[in-house]
């Protein structure tokens, strides 16, 4: 009697604690791609940082499906032979079902056709911005796989135009990075420009990790400019710079998002960059951000100024509530929750253990989320891009100073009417 009672509990455990594991085996983990080294590794280490700082909080309010949440990092290195091989070794030996990465979009875009289409992995990047992503999923070879939480290179480079012309300059030389993010972004810069009343003096593209870039700051010299745009990360951007202003190129500088950075201030030196303007992603003005940011600020003793915080610790929680929601953890899942957790017709949920915590409990009971987090109402189109407000900044002493706020209807106003 005992040995068929004993059967019988052996045979239910193995039945109920395969259907959890089918369900979600523990711990469930979570691939990151992400530049902690090379000439991104100074940006890409803080995301990193703040990805972890996301799974944290999602441990911190149970886990996905009751499994604590393991954050597999690889450093891509800022190349991208690094990156597939990366994210081949998290997909095949790991066995994760969604990627977190990569930061450039020359990274991006190998990882998302070498490895995540064609294993079924969903990858979402805090920080690519290409336009080739969109035109990848336009014609449909991304299979819905990708998504962004970081908005496209189309309002970058308005945004550069205007802050530009804005500033009264005429004459403007570009130096870009020559991958598929400064490429697109310079292109499309070039041709904003005129329609506000400026010109391009020179176009010079570099190469990454460079010793110096004296020749193509000679080159970008040409034709006086009056100003400097530059497309860079942090490293190679103030080796760039200081070969600028020691050549006596003008310090009247307009500077892509990545460049709003500590490292690339403190390279440069402040002093030499009072005159420097840029701009970046706006926080929307709501309570979500304003709650990531006085929990970033508690655990880091800092504020989360830098590219790519807000957004990746938004991107790392959308995928785990989408994991949350699914019945089984796979990419195509994932991939399929992704806009459910996310929906305009949701109750909505905000950042922090307390907010995670709600949202898995209206999941639990069959309800539909709106995630409302560090970057705002997060709201996917059919090719998985995000539209963002935007602003600009300039250095006061030490300081990054905030100088103006553009809503997401203001900065669809600028590029219709650059693009008419």
């Amino acid at each position: 009697m005992f040995i068929r009672q004993l059967s019988a509990a052996l045979a239910f455990a193995a039945l109920f604690f395969g259907g959890m594991a089918h369900a979600a085996d523990c711990p469930v983990k979570l691939g990151g791609v992400l530049p902690v080294s090379g000439p991104m590794g100074q940006v890409g280490e803080r995301i990193s940082t703040t990805g972890q700082f996301a799974v944290d909080h999602f441990n911190a309010a149970g886990g996905v499906k009751g499994c604590d949440v393991e954050y597999v990092l690889r450093d891509t290195q800022g190349q991208s032979t690094v990156g597939v091989d990366a994210a081949k070794s998290l997909v095949d030996l790991e066995g994760v079902q969604a990627l977190i990465g990569a930061v450039s979009s020359g990274v991006s875009l190998p990882i998302l056709t070498s490895v995540a289409v064609p294993s079924e992995i969903t990858q979402v990047s805090c920080c690519s911005s290409s336009e080739s992503f969109t035109e990848l999923a336009k014609s449909g070879d991304t299979n819905g796989y990708w998504f962004r939480t970081y908005a496209t290179n189309r309002s970058q480079s308005a945004m550069g135009a205007l802050l530009t012309t804005k500033s009264d300059f005429k004459k403007t030389a570009v130096i870009y990075v020559n991958t598929d993010f400064g490429v697109g972004l310079a292109k499309r810069f070039e041709q904003d420009i005129p329609k506000l009343g400026g010109s391009i003096t020179k176009m010079v593209a570099y190469n990454e990790s460079q010793q110096s870039y004296r020749a193509e700051v000679t080159s970008a010299l040409e034709g006086n400019p009056d100003s400097l745009f530059l497309v860079a990360f942090p490293v190679d951007g103030a080796t760039i710079t200081r070969e600028w202003l020691a050549l006596g190129g003008t310090d009247n500088l307009i500077v892509n998002n990545s460049l709003r950075s500590t490292d690339y201030f403190e390279a440069v030196g402040t002093k030499y960059l009072q005159n420097l303007q840029g701009y970046d992603s706006a926080q929307p003005r709501l309570p979500s951000v304003a709650t990531f940011n006085e929990l970033f600020e508690a655990e880091f003793d800092g504020p989360p100024n830098g590219p790519g915080l807000h957004s990746v610790y938004d991107a790392v929680t959308v995928v785990l509530l989408a994991m949350e929601a699914s019945d089984e953890i796979t990419g195509a899942n994932i991939r399929d929750n992704i806009r459910k957790v996310t929906s305009v017709d949701g109750e909505e949920v905000y950042p922090g253990p307390e907010g995670i915590k709600r949202a898995k409990a209206l999941i639990a009971e069959g309800k539909t989320i709106r995630y409302v987090g560090a970057t705002g109402a997060l709201s996917f189109d059919e090719n998985g891009d995000v539209q963002a407000p935007k602003m600009t900044w300039k250095l006061e002493g030490d300081e990054n100073i905030e100088t103006a706020y553009y809503t997401e209807k203001e900065v669809a106003e600028l590029i219709i009417k650059l693009d008419n």
